[in-house]
C-alpha cells in the first residue's frame, strides 16, 4: 500500500469507534456493586420461589433484590458508573420472584382455608397409607 493510500483509508475511520462511558478521572466506567447484587439477588430468589419450598426464602432475597435494583439504578445516573441494564434486570427478576411467592402463598392460603379440599387431601393420604405394604 502506498503512503497516499494509506493515509486515505486511515481518514476514513473514525477517530473512536468504540466510546465508553468514563469517569471525571478519565478511567473507564465501573458497574455498579447494587447492580450486581440486585441480579444476583434476583436469580437467586427466583430459584428459591420455583422449588416452592424455599418460597419464604426467595420472598425475602426478592425484597432484597428490589431494593438493590432502585439503588443501583439511580447509582447508574452518577457519572463514571454503568450498570443500568442489569440493575433493570435484577429489580425485574426480583418483582417476579416476589409476585409468584405472593401467588403461591395466596393458593396455599385458600387451599388451606378450604375444608373440603383439606377432607380430601386427608383421605387420600389415608388412601396411601392403607396401601403400603407391611
Amino acid at each position: 500500500m502506498r503512503e497516499g493510500e494509506a493515509n486515505m483509508a486511515a481518514s476514513n475511520q473514525p477517530d473512536h469507534p468504540i466510546r465508553s462511558r468514563t469517569g471525571e478521572s478519565g478511567t473507564a466506567a465501573k458497574t455498579s456493586a447494587a447492580s450486581a447484587f440486585a441480579l444476583v439477588f434476583g436469580v437467586a430468589a427466583l430459584i428459591s420461589v420455583l422449588t416452592v419450598f424455599l418460597s419464604t426464602v426467595g420472598l425475602l432475597l426478592g425484597i432484597i433484590g428490589i431494593v438493590l435494583g432502585i439503588v443501583g439504578l439511580r447509582m447508574a445516573r452518577r457519572p463514571g458508573v454503568t450498570g443500568r441494564g442489569v440493575a433493570i434486570g435484577g429489580l425485574v427478576l426480583s418483582v417476579l420472584a416476589v409476585l409468584v411467592a405472593l401467588a403461591f402463598a395466596a393458593g396455599i392460603t385458600t387451599f388451606l382455608n378450604n375444608e373440603d379440599a383439606v377432607d380430601r387431601l386427608d383421605r387420600r393420604i389415608e388412601d396411601l397409607r392403607d396401601e403400603l405394604p407391611r
